[in-house]
């Protein structure tokens, strides 16, 4: 692949008619195809979309010296980003046209540290999605498949708002 034909991904933060005018997975996968800028928040915590289904999504983390924490290891801030952002995600992929929502609460364990250097993946799946509450799991695991930290979420599903006429 020449360094022409590699485009760098592209960040910003994208209308919401546009976003409400497709199912949730279709605009994940908007975005994993650098159809729709990444959210500025990827840029941030070093983080790409890797793929998308209904209800389950894969990103890859690579926190930089810039996430760590006064001890040296990666901030847990980082991690709950992560998990908070493949669990949101995995819950967007269900939703109908039209949908949104929020998270209304986020457990997290850390059960190993994140630590400088490390490339790590991260999975969301959504375990029980009803008409006003969505429940996803997440998981971040090591190269090699330890699992580094679990989490949990709570989404609230609502009808986005129509805009006014400008």
């Amino acid at each position: 692949m020449s360094a022409d034909s590699v485009r760098a991904p592209r960040y910003g933060v994208v209308d919401p008619a546009q976003r409400s005018s497709v199912s949730g997975v279709d605009f994940l996968k908007a975005i994993i195809d650098g159809r729709v800028p990444l959210p500025p928040i990827m840029e941030t915590m070093a983080i790409t979309p890797i793929s998308v289904t209904h209800g389950e999504v894969v990103m890859h983390g690579a926190p930089e010296q810039r996430h760590l924490n006064p001890l040296g290891s990666v901030h847990g801030g980082y991690g709950c980003t992560l998990l908070d952002s493949v669990m949101g995600c995995a819950v967007h992929s269900t939703l109908e046209i039209g949908q949104g929502y929020t998270t209304v609460e986020l457990k997290v364990n850390f059960t190993r540290p994140i630590l400088p250097g490390m490339r790590v993946r991260g999975v969301g799946t959504v375990v029980n999605r009803g008409r006003q509450l969505a429940i996803a799991d997440g998981r971040i695991l090591a190269e090699g498949g330890k699992l580094l930290a679990h989490a949990t979420t709570t989404c609230l599903l609502f009808a986005m708002p129509a805009r006014a006429a400008a």
